[in-house]
């Protein structure tokens, strides 16, 4: 039951373009569950706490979403609401604090399979079933891991000293949570804005990250689904190492060369969108491009080399004059095409 709920939210989940962290499920054992039912009655130790415990006790098969971000929680929320018919809902971060103990802090749900789906064959077995959903980051799984470890179930058992350290990694933990989220929401401005400022032409400024740089090369070169996000995280790192500091600076370098020509020549065919963005800053750069590249030994500077000569010697490639220019602690280099 509980891997079928993992295999239907895990699915809906990746057709929403969500991303979490993962999705475990565990069905209880016998020993577990002998354990759970045979827990008396606090007032009344002489009668168990569970009358009846196949119905009381319903983390018979647990599913546990556990997200990167607090805001993704959200997310996750709203496809269990529509995929699945939500019998209780519960915050136990807020239920926990009245019951004196601190630091948790999950969402439960008890749930079962809409009947749409059980009155499929496949599902059909599992109507009327319920499975209890656990949603909570990572953080506060890692919190969860751990306390059930220290096995402390109450803020009155525990030594001040101890009780002051868990109240501080708690708060710590919180603080975390709200920062990563934080961090999360100014790097999806900031993609925003860049894409926005590639858009419209307006390269001044924007920094050249791997999201940044994809824009800029769709909109220069054309899009290409070929292209990696590693690749783009790569060549990311090769403009900064030659120098650059910002699109614009990218874009007077390559603006005097034609891809598709450069492609041609090197490879006497058009190649993937990265790679003639690299010729492109080959012609560009010339020399300079193997005295700050990365692979700048070997047969890859021989073989590239080999092209870069061969090319001004036929004349097809514009011939240009590079300087170093200081700026700061680093330095980038400035384009001036010869006549």
């Amino acid at each position: 039951m509980c891997t079928v709920v993992a295999r239907i939210i895990q699915e809906c989940i990746k057709n929403r373009g969500v991303k979490v962290h993962s999705i475990q499920s565990r069905a209880k054992d016998a020993e577990s569950f002998g354990r759970r039912a045979a827990i008396p009655l606090e007032i009344d130790p002489n009668l168990p706490k569970y009358k009846n415990p196949l119905k009381d006790i319903t983390d018979l098969a647990v599913v546990r979403v556990i997200t990167h971000f607090p805001g993704t929680l959200a997310d996750v929320d709203s496809i269990l609401n529509e995929e699945f018919d939500i019998l209780e809902k519960s915050n136990k971060g807020l239920a926990l604090i009245e019951e004196d103990r601190f630091g948790y802090q999950s969402i439960h749900y008890l749930l079962q399979i809409k009947g749409d789906r059980t009155r499929l064959s496949e599902y059909h077995r599992f109507s009327g079933a319920i499975v209890e959903v656990q949603l909570r980051t990572i953080l506060q799984h890692a919190w969860a891991e751990i306390e059930h470890d220290i096995q402390y179930k109450s803020s009155k058992t525990i030594p001040t000293e101890i009780r002051r350290r868990f109240m501080a990694l708690a708060g710590m933990l919180e603080i975390a949570d709200r920062e990563f989220q934080a961090i999360q929401n100014a790097d999806q401005e900031l993609e925003s804005h860049a894409k926005s400022m590639v858009q419209h032409g307006n390269l001044t400024g924007i920094k050249i990250t791997p999201n940044s740089l994809k824009f800029f090369l769709d909109k220069r070169l054309g899009a290409d689904g070929r292209i990696s996000s590693w690749s783009y995280d790569w060549t990311t790192r090769l403009l900064k190492d030659l120098g650059f500091h910002d699109l614009q600076q990218v874009e007077a370098a390559i603006a005097p060369y034609d891809d598709d020509r450069l492609s041609f020549l090197a490879e006497g065919g058009r190649q993937g969108q990265t790679k003639r963005f690299e010729l492109m800053l080959l012609a560009a750069l010339g020399d300079g491009f193997f005295d700050r590249h990365p692979w700048k030994y070997g047969l890859f500077v021989e073989r590239w080399r080999g092209f870069l000569e061969n090319s001004k010697r036929k004349e097809l490639l514009r011939r240009a004059t590079w300087w170093m220019a200081p700026t700061n602690s680093d330095t980038f280099w400035i384009i001036t095409p010869h006549p």
